[in-house]
């Protein structure tokens, strides 16, 4: 039995296989992952599904409440009927609805144009419209009209579209941005800093005035300036918060590189001649992996408050592409009246930076050395 125990195997974990153990013992972390991945999926998946295209308005659901039950309720009907009557010029003498079809008996002075059914047809409310009956003289006709149901879960804004399917298309342009101009800058970040700390010298003071250079400009102007002479794109968006966030990067990953060149295997890699440039590749950004996972986590909410501000302003995404800022921007403006038009937007995008902060949190314990 001695010799059985003594001869089994002992496995270890490497760095990674522990930080990923400590990762998924912390509930708070894998739960928001797991919802970023949900909100990732929906936002990307769900405009193909939902029954409404973000850009189609829909002139007789105005500002409509969500509701679960579909539309139209019985004084939408009649609304949307009388209004539909009074474009043929003709009187509503009686109407009904039997099952899911209305029956309108109109009459006029003058000879009534069976063409008069297009104006039914060309309702949101109304589908399939049709002549019933009609008097010898052309004077009276009754119409028939099938009532279309629509849902709208998440309401309808200012214009008529559905709120659902604009939340979801925000949800793709505001996480696309995120990550996009989060990984620009990570990559900018991570190879201007780690190349400036790891070469040192008169090198790494040239580079580190530039940042600071770079630091001394006002972001809203720049962006103001890039919108002048570019325009106003989803591109020009990813660049002007990619090309301004990565000073932080650079500054934390100079840091460490400059704590990483010190350490016995990177002198013992130069004294056996290893090129800087396979010292950076194999030796010191690995290094910084942990570090540049953390920051990207808490770098991704930054830019979408920063995509939303400059939503907010005008100076982001443009019509009729859609963001949460641009949704949010538009809901505050209506909270007292409409107050869903602000309720969703803000939760898909507050509940989504709550997450990308847990994570963060867990990722910074995960990958914490002092914490093995």
């Amino acid at each position: 039995m001695t010799d059985i125990a003594a001869t089994a195997p002992v496995t270890g974990r490497s760095f990674w296989g522990d930080a990923w153990a400590r990762l998924k013992s912390n509930k708070a972390a894998m739960f928001s992952l797991f919802y970023l991945v949900f909100m990732a999926i929906i936002c990307i998946v769900g405009p193909f599904f939902v029954p409404h295209q973000y850009t189609t308005i829909y002139a007789d659901y105005v500002r409509t409440p969500p509701s679960l039950s579909a539309y139209p309720q019985a004084d939408m009907i009649e609304t949307a009927l009388h209004d539909a009557v009074r474009r043929m010029r003709v009187d509503t003498q009686e109407w009904h609805q039997e099952d899911d079809r209305v029956f309108v008996t109109v009459k006029s002075s003058r000879e009534i144009d069976e063409r008069n059914t297009r104006y039914l047809d060309r309702s949101d409310t109304f589908d399939d419209a049709r002549i019933e009956s009609r008097s010898d003289d052309g004077l009276t006709m009754v119409m028939s009209a099938a009532v279309k149901q629509k849902y709208f879960f998440f309401g309808t804004d200012n214009t008529g579209r559905d709120l659902l399917s604009r939340t979801l298309m925000a949800g793709r342009i505001s996480l696309a941005i995120g990550l996009l101009a989060g990984v620009v800058a990570v990559a900018i970040g991570v190879i201007y800093g780690a190349t400036s700390g790891f070469i040192g010298g008169k090198t790494d003071e040239v580079m580190m005035r530039i940042v600071d250079v770079l630091y001394s400009l006002p972001f809203i102007f720049f962006v103001i300036m890039l919108v002048v002479f570019f325009g106003r794109n989803f591109v020009l968006m990813f660049i002007a918060v990619g090309a301004v966030l990565w000073l932080d990067m650079a500054r934390i990953v100079r840091g460490q590189a400059l704590s990483l060149r010190r350490q016995e295997y990177v002198q013992a890699a130069e004294a056996l001649g290893v090129p800087r440039r396979g010292i950076l590749q194999r030796h010191i950004i690995p290094n910084l992996l942990g570090v540049v996972v953390i920051y990207m986590t808490l770098l991704v909410p930054q830019v979408i408050i920063l995509e939303s501000f400059l939503s907010f302003l005008g100076l982001g995404v443009q019509e009729p592409m859609t963001s949460w800022g641009v949704l949010i921007s538009t809901g505050a403006k209506n909270i007292g009246t409409a107050n869903w038009l602000l309720f969703f937007p803000a939760f898909f995008l507050v509940s989504t930076l709550f997450a990308l902060n847990f994570v963060g949190d867990g990722l910074r314990d995960a990958l914490d050395p002092k914490d093995r």
